[in-house]
């Protein structure tokens, strides 16, 4: 697929490196030249010098046979003006637009085809915050995505000796919760003087002490599961009601109002060094949200506002270094859980591990909205996990037995490349009125809108026989093998 990226910063710099692993021809337009050489010297793409609004920058770029636009820069006049050109002046046929007003995304009849030509609107800032909410929700878990129209939820946790089901074997996990919709599909376990990697998830692999579990549940279901392996017996659950925020920038003030708007559970402060940051949003949040001036890296300042007794401090700033150390900081000073914002790849990939209980890329919380337009077939959701290495993602099977080599055939037969597992079938879901390209924020239904006795979530025996619209959730450890996978489900005129 043809590919033209506008804006090279960070958000377009992740989502190349992405696309490109599959095998995209991609050309990115910047007006910084220095960055665009770095990233031609780094990764197999093109770089064009200029403004993306332009009409001859982007026929220079190609875009009269483009397959599909991404406007990602930080200036929604920029994103949604270049959108607006793609489609008049070149037909490109796929348009995504990067929005980062909340007013703007209020308004769907603007973000259309009708309005600026918009194919789809993705917010990173949202997308942390959904992030981020669903930790809250659920403490202990080290992410959660959500599947087939909110029904299955995804999930990974750190197993934790003492807890019902660690130290058992993968097939006796399900027999051991009180509740058997759950499915394990990867283990990732920690070796001496390694990083840790993925051991075969089997019947027989054992549940061992520090390993990351990634699990499958029906949503209802999730919080018992994540306690089954995280929470030791007899130990009380963990409840998130004090939360410090380091960072009072768009993500900062939305997950403040999120967590105050609907209930008086939760107790929240904000550190930011700006002081006219301070006053805008002492202006904006409800009064029973701290605004604190000062620097979360100040041990003293930490101590007097007693971060030993945080249950979830968040570093969001736009400073990785100070994200990291506030976060040390915050844990070594006895906050129960710490997350940290970090946008350069190394310095995830050295924290993953340490004293920082989760290590946030924003890019990473972005990119499953993207993929799924790039994807091939019917991909309703995909989700990248372990920094990018590892995927999740919800297909729906189409067809029959004679056009597809999925429908009519046994879960045990199908030629799936090795790891790659099916964790969940969900059958009897209506049609989606629009693509949904994130599981995660996918919308809440009404009550009377919901039909839930006609779905059924399925955890697949090889025995199990797909059916055509069935959704089928696969974890694959390395994202290469989303094209095998792809092919397996694709429709074809005629299979023998």
């Amino acid at each position: 697929m043809k590919i033209l990226i506008l804006g090279a910063g960070r958000v377009g710099e992740s989502v190349a490196e992405s696309l490109l692993s599959e095998k995209n021809d991609i050309t990115v337009i910047d007006t910084d030249g220095v960055r665009l050489r770095d990233l031609e010297g780094r990764f197999d793409l093109r770089g064009v010098v200029g403004n993306g609004i332009s009409p001859e920058v982007l026929a220079e770029a190609g875009a009269a046979d483009t397959d599909m636009l991404i406007a990602c820069t930080s200036q929604d006049e920029t994103n949604l003006t270049a959108c607006k050109i793609a489609q008049v002046l070149f037909n490109i046929p796929t348009r995504i637009v990067r929005v980062r007003s909340v007013a703007l995304k209020s308004h769907a009849e603007l973000l259309s085809d009708t309005g600026f030509g918009v194919t789809h609107a993705f917010c990173p800032e949202e997308a942390l915050m959904g992030y981020i909410g669903k930790l809250v929700t659920y403490p202990e878990a080290l992410q959660v995505r959500e599947f087939a129209q909110g029904h299955v939820a995804l999930a990974s946790v750190r197993a934790r000796g003492g807890a019902p089901v660690v130290g058992l074997s993968v097939a006796d996990v399900r027999q051991n919760l009180p509740h058997g919709t759950v499915r394990v599909v990867g283990v990732y376990r920690r070796f001496h003087h390694e990083a840790d990697r993925l051991v075969p998830t089997e019947g027989s692999t054992r549940i061992e002490p520090g390993d990351e579990v990634f699990v499958l549940s029906d949503k209802e279901q999730l919080g018992d599961v994540l306690a089954a392996f995280n929470r030791q017996v007899g130990e009380q659950a963990e409840v998130v009601r004090r939360v410090m925020v380091a960072g009072g920038g768009r993500v900062g003030m939305r997950l403040a109002r999120a967590l105050t708007k609907e209930s008086r559970r939760f107790q929240v402060k904000i550190i930011e060094k700006s002081e006219d940051r301070c006053v805008y949003l002492a202006s904006r949040l409800p009064s029973d949200v701290l605004v604190l001036k000062g620097d979360a890296t100040d041990e003293t300042l930490m101590e007097n506002e007693n971060v030993e007794d945080v249950d979830l401090f968040v570093a969001i700033t736009d400073d990785d270094e100070d994200n990291i150390m506030s976060c040390l900081l915050a844990k070594k000073l006895g906050a129960t859980r710490v997350l940290a914002l970090i946008n350069r790849r190394t310095y995830a990939d050295l924290m993953h591990g340490t004293q920082i209980d989760i290590a946030l890329s924003p890019a990473q919380a972005t990119l499953g909205e993207l993929l799924a337009y790039v994807r091939q077939g019917d991909v309703q959701a995909v989700h990248s996990l372990r920094r990018g290495v590892a995927e999740a993602i919800e297909i729906v099977a189409r067809g029959d037995a004679k056009t597809s080599r999925a429908v009519g055939r046994r879960v045990g037969s199908l030629r799936l490349p090795r790891d790659v597992h099916i964790g969940m079938i969900v059958r009897g879901l209506p049609a989606p009125d629009a693509r949904n390209t994130n599981g995660s924020e996918a919308a809440e239904r009404d009550e009377d809108e919901r039909d839930d006795e006609q779905v059924e979530v399925i955890v697949p025996t090889s025995g199990t026989i797909i059916q055509s619209n069935d959704h089928v959730i696969l974890f694959l450890p390395n994202k290469r093998l989303v094209h095998e996978v792809e092919a397996l489900f694709r429709v074809g005129v005629t299979f023998f």
